[in-house]
């Protein structure tokens, strides 16, 4: 059974950044792609950020491209997501997920585990 565990999550003032980790349990890790999905208060689970099990391919919602970079550290099972200039409609709780396969996507439906999540608020 896989565990991820977010980590990094805190209050921040807008044009701040944040890092946040995700370490991972396991040995399929390195195999898989890993996404980073996130929440708000009344909303559904949106996509933020992918990446494909080498690193080679990433993918960024139009919301975080340019600002947000997902990265990862297979020696160390961990993805990271650099949040930089962080705006108000940023709060949410952030989630990482591991994908059924090595490649990159934007479905919910392609990741099979879930972390639990790290709330990121964003004051203005």
């Amino acid at each position: 059974q896989v565990q991820l565990v977010e980590s990094g999550g805190g209050l921040v003032q807008a044009g701040d950044s944040l890092r946040l980790s995700c370490a991972a349990s396991g040995r399929t890790f390195r195999n898989s792609a890993m996404g980073w999905f996130r929440q708000a208060p009344g909303k559904e689970r949106e996509f933020v950020a992918t990446i494909n099990w080498s690193g080679g391919t990433t993918d960024y919602a139009d919301a975080v491209k340019g600002r947000f970079i997902i990265s990862r550290d297979n020696a160390k099972n961990t993805v990271y997501l650099q949040m930089n200039s962080l705006k108000p409609e940023d709060t949410g709780v952030y989630y990482c997920a591991q994908g059924i396969s090595g490649f990159a996507s934007r479905f919910k439906t392609q990741y099979i585990y879930w972390g639990q999540g790290t709330q990121v608020t964003v004051s203005s």
